[in-house]
């Protein structure tokens, strides 16, 4: 049997007594993944990966998972427990990921602004994780990691940085040149960050070794900022190669630019109109005034420009006959009878996003979202028409729309369905979204 048929015999066991294995989620051949529970957390979904016991590595491992689990930041997996199973297998329980970029990309590629996307929350990690004295050693497209709203880095491979050593004997385009002779630097982590865009832009890594002076040869289809990015990267000297904040350097500029967009601040031709408005409306309420104080101060309705006058020789008529509602009002207050609503928002929802997820969008994330809706205006069907690059972004979208009321249309004095199309657009400082009815 291959090793992924044995680790598939694995479905079922309990693991130090505390740990069921659920599911075979995947794997190599030295280490499984499988989709388990931790106790005391209800039915939260965990992961968790067995590796061999090394003889002369167990320990070291441990240790490293010990430390890695005493690391916290957004965009890293968090290790909830480690340990032993037997003796010849290590454990670690760790956050579940939805999904990770190696699912992706043999689909499609990243567009732009998802690479960027992918970029920012994965250097923030690295960021954090190089501040603290320790490096990561495996970034590649299998450790990009989706849990719930945030791009996480796995972390069962983190070492102090001092510690490190590669101890795989099978490298990849992903390795740093100088992991052939053992050797992990912080620089090592940005080569592999080149190789992972370069990836997630093409759908694979075709570096050549006939650049020049023989560095990795990148397509000239490569778009920037991004080849110039992986350039940096991938240079087989590490300390010619560009550190996170250079990259950074390179993704601002046209992230500031796209996200302070005019159209969000109050137009001008608003703030000249209020005083108007505001005295027309003062006057208004002055004649209102006026006009309750005469009527109570005459026992009877004010008379208008609109009321008939007594005939000549007629008494006029008083204020038990004739009734108060008898009585027009002013021409400048009466209000006409509104027409019957064609339906229209009554409670709009916008989509709750993390500052985190925000902080990835460069331009606008456009989601289109259809609802339908009873004749009591509350929505009994949403259907994403329009997804947009990020399924979090998409189900968070469609969540909202579910929760939208509306004013139900009259058809012969009934109540009716409808039907409506939100366009959602989601910018790094602001949602935007415009109701269109559609035809039934």
């Amino acid at each position: 049997m291959s090793s992924a048929e044995v680790w598939k015999t694995w479905e079922g066991r309990v693991i130090d007594g505390k740990f069921p294995l659920r599911q075979w989620l995947g794997g190599s051949e030295h280490s499984a993944v499988f989709l388990t529970e931790r106790q005391g957390q209800g039915s939260e979904k965990a992961a968790l990966k067995l590796i061999p016991a090394d003889a002369g590595d167990a320990d070291l491992q441990l240790a490293r998972w010990r430390a890695a689990a005493q690391l916290s930041h957004p965009h890293l997996i968090r290790i909830f427990e480690t340990g032993r199973c037997g003796q010849t297998l290590l454990y670690a329980v760790m956050e579940y990921a939805e999904e990770d970029l190696s699912q992706i990309l043999p689909q499609r590629p990243l567009t732009s602004p998802e690479a960027a996307d992918m970029l920012l929350p994965l250097l923030e990690a690295l960021s954090y994780l190089h501040a603290k004295g320790f490096v990561h050693g495996r970034i590649r497209p299998s450790n990009v990691l989706a849990v719930g709203d945030h791009l996480k880095l796995s972390s069962d491979q983190i070492a102090v940085a001092t510690d490190a050593r590669a101890r795989r004997t099978q490298r990849d385009v992903y390795d740093a040149p100088e992991t052939a002779a053992g050797i992990v630097w912080p620089a090592s982590d940005l080569w592999s960050v080149g190789a992972t865009l370069v990836a997630a832009l093409l759908q694979n890594a075709p570096f050549s070794d006939e650049g020049s002076q023989g560095e990795p040869g990148l397509p000239k289809t490569l778009p920037e900022p991004f080849r110039g990015i992986a350039h940096e990267c991938l240079r087989s000297d590490p300390k010619q190669r560009c550190s996170v904040a250079d990259i950074v350097a390179r993704l601002q500029p046209p992230a500031r630019s796209v996200a302070a967009e005019p159209e969000l601040l109050p137009a001008p031709s608003r703030h000249v109109n209020r005083g108007p408005i505001a005295a027309a409306v003062a006057v208004a309420a002055v004649v209102l005034a006026l006009i309750f104080l005469f009527t109570r101060g005459n026992g009877g309705p004010p008379r208008s420009a609109a009321t008939t006058q007594p005939a000549p020789g007629t008494a006029p008529a008083s204020a038990t006959s004739a009734p108060l509602a008898a009585a027009p009002m002013p021409a400048a207050s009466a209000k006409p009878a509104k027409p019957a609503s064609p339906g229209q928002v009554v409670r709009k929802v916008l989509p709750e996003l993390s500052p985190g997820a925000r902080r990835t969008i460069t331009g606008k994330v456009k989601v289109v979202v259809r609802v339908d809706v009873n004749g009591s205006g509350k929505v009994t069907a949403a259907k994403l028409t329009t997804t947009g690059p990020s399924k979090y972004f998409a189900s968070q979208t469609l969540k909202a729309a579910r929760q939208w009321t509306f004013s139900t249309p009259e058809v012969a004095g009934q109540p009716a369905e409808s039907a409506w199309s939100l366009v959602f657009r989601i910018g790094g400082k602001g949602t935007e979204v415009v109701p269109q009815r559609l035809k039934r």
